[in-house]
Parts: C-alpha cells; sequence; structure tokens
C-alpha cells in the first residue's frame, strides 16, 4: 500500500505527527509512506527510516511571489504521478487539504468539527472526528492511524522510540560542548512575543543552575538576544547558524533543553531527551508530559479554540519552577 502524508508545517507539528510513523511500519511493514513537506522543513524529515520518499513544496513563498502558482501544481501533479492508494491531510487547512486533491484521489482528513478551517473537510473521502481541544500528539497518531484501521495508543507514543535523525553534522557544535558540565540548550524564540520567556530570567536559570547553556537561534532578532544573554553569563554561549540536521544533533547530545512552545523544543521530545516546556498563552494539551518531558504554564487560562496573542503571562513564571524542575531532571 502506497500513502502520502501531507503535514507542510510547522515545525513542532511535523514532530507531533511523525511519531505515528514507526507504529504505522510496525503493523505494516510493506507499506509506502511519502510525506510531502515545506521544503524549508525537510530537513526535520529526513534519515527517518519511515519514511520513503519526502517531497517539497514552496507554498509559502506563493503570498509574495503568485506567478510561481503554476509551477507548484505543476509539481503537485508529478506527485500524483506515485498512484498513492491514500493521501492523509493530516494539517486540516484549505491549502493541505486542496494540496492532497491534487496529489489523490482517495483523501482522508478530520471531520467538519475537529479543525479550524472546515471548508477542508469538503475535500476528503475519509473523515476522522476528534476533538479540536484534545492532546495534539493524540490527535496526529489518530489522523495518521484511524483511516489505516490501526490504533495507536497514548502507552504507545510514551514508550516510542526516538524518531528524528541526522547525520555529517557539522562538527563545530562539539566544540560547544562540555565535558565538565552538562550541556542544556536554551531555545528562546517563538512565532510570537507572547509565548517567550523573558531572557533576563534565562540568564537567572543559567547562573543558578552553573552548567553549559547553549542558546540557539533562528532569525537576527533571536541572535541579539542570545548575545545579550551570553554578556550577561559566562556560563552562557551562543550557537552558530544550524541547519535542521544540526540542530538535531545538537539536541540529541544535550543534558537538558528549556525552551518556549516552538518546533526546536518539541524536537526533545522527538529525541527522548529531557526537557522543559515553558507554557503562557499556549495550551499544555500541545505535549505529552513523561518522567523526562516537563511543562511550567503561567497562571493564564487558555482557550484552545481562540488563543489570545496578548496573553503575556508567561513573563510572570517564576525562573525558580524551572530551576527546580531543572535540577531534578539533570539528576537523573
Amino acid at each position: 500500500m502506497k500513502i502520502a502524508v501531507v503535514k507542510l508545517s510547522a515545525l513542532g507539528d511535523i514532530v507531533h505527527a511523525m511519531v505515528a510513523l514507526q507504529f504505522l511500519k510496525a503493523y505494516s511493514p510493506e507499506i509506502r509512506i511519502d510525506w510531502i513537506v515545506e521544503e524549508r522543513f525537510a530537513g526535520l524529515l529526513k534519515n527517518n527510516p519511515d519514511i520513503d520518499n519526502i517531497l517539497t513544496v514552496n507554498l509559502k513563498a506563493l503570498k509574495t511571489n503568485k506567478a510561481g502558482i503554476l509551477a507548484e501544481i505543476k509539481k503537485l501533479r508529478s506527485y500524483a504521478g506515485n498512484n498513492y492508494d491514500l493521501v492523509i491531510d493530516a494539517q486540516g487547512l484549505i491549502k493541505s487539504a486542496v494540496t492532497s486533491k491534487i496529489v489523490g484521489k482517495r483523501i482522508a482528513g478530520f471531520d467538519a468539527d475537529s479543525i479550524r478551517e472546515k471548508a477542508a473537510s469538503w475535500f476528503y473521502d475519509i473523515k476522522v472526528a476528534c476533538a479540536y481541544d484534545a492532546n495534539t500528539i493524540d490527535r496526529n497518531a489518530l489522523i495518521l492511524s484511524r483511516p489505516l484501521g490501526v490504533t495507536i495508543t497514548p502507552e504507545q507514543i510514551l514508550n516510542k522510540k526516538p524518531f528524528l535523525f541526522f547525520n555529517n553534522e557539522d562538527p563545530q557544535i562539539n566544540d560547544f560542548l562540555s565535558k565538565d558540565r552538562s550541556n542544556i540548550v536554551l531555545v528562546i524564540g517563538s512565532t510570537w512575543d507572547s509565548r517567550n520567556y523573558p531572557a533576563a530570567k534565562y540568564v537567572k536559570i543559567a547562573e543558578a543552575l552553573q552548567q553549559n547553556c547553549l542558546v540557539t537561534w533562528g532569525n537576527e532578532q533571536e541572535k541579539a538576544t542570545a548575545e545579550w544573554m551570553a554578556a550577561q553569563s559566562d556560563l552562557i554561549k551562543v550557537t552558530p547558524k544550524m541547519d535542521l540536521n544540526s540542530l538535531k544533533a545538537l539536541i540529541a547530545k544535550a543534558d537538558l533543553l528549556i525552551g518556549n512552545d516552538t518546533g526546536p523544543t518539541h524536537m526533545a521530545w522527538g529525541l527522548n531527551r529531557p526537557s522543559i516546556t515553558i507554557f503562557g498563552p499556549t495550551p499544555v494539551s500541545r505535549v505529552y508530559q513523561t518522567d523526562i518531558n516537563k511543562v511550567v504554564k503561567s497562571a493564564s487560562i487558555v482557550n484552545p479554540y481562540k488563543l489570545n496573542k496578548l496573553d503575556y503571562s508567561i513573563k510572570d513564571i517564576d525562573e525558580r519552577e524551572i530551576i527546580e524542575q531543572a535540577k531534578l531532571l539533570l539528576s537523573l
């Protein structure tokens, strides 16, 4: 059986969907799984033995380059030549539904009550019901398994194997790792400012833990913040610009990751590495909490159906709460 998974973005969402693959392959080793993804996120999927082909699109670029739409349609039609038995839209957006329809004839996706862009469900032949405010990882596992008649349980997910893979990473990342102290990766950025824990409090965490803290960054603003943090503490280093392959490698070699609710933070869960995810205006139901993957949430009440980008309560979280969790995880 040949299937195509359509999960275009974003980084954390792709991580949360990828966990299902190992269970699908275990259930049916002969199944072929291709994955259609935005080109800038393809590196996250690379080297995964459960993915047969990574097929890229560049739909985001169409916002500024409308002329590119014909080229993207032509690309998707070429993917349709793979003659998939089933295409699963794991995204639930109109753009992912249209993508799925171009690529395949038989489409599965969430029903109208289970997604934000309800019109997307019009494109599906198989419709899966799941509460929109249910755990994000459970939702992803369900949409990838139910259409195939497979059941993935929470117990299986809790006992998952790491599913992010890397090779030939940038060797200079090893220069930033300490042999004498624990290595802690700090993920300080996200898509909204209200999801970012204050840089000054990250510095206090580094000083309290007295370990080797490595700050990653994805744009110039985050780099400037990281450099400011490093100027405040000798325990903080700013990592070089990394591609997703090297980022996976760095997180895999870290003793702990502390970060905002954003893609690189969720990569620690995918690599079975200890982590603390700091939540403000987004729901903790986005993650699994385990013996090594903890969350710290602000006092605000979050409505998963209507997130409040002006909820800056994350800034009020006492850094001592994070420090206490970090010390426990580092002692394991």
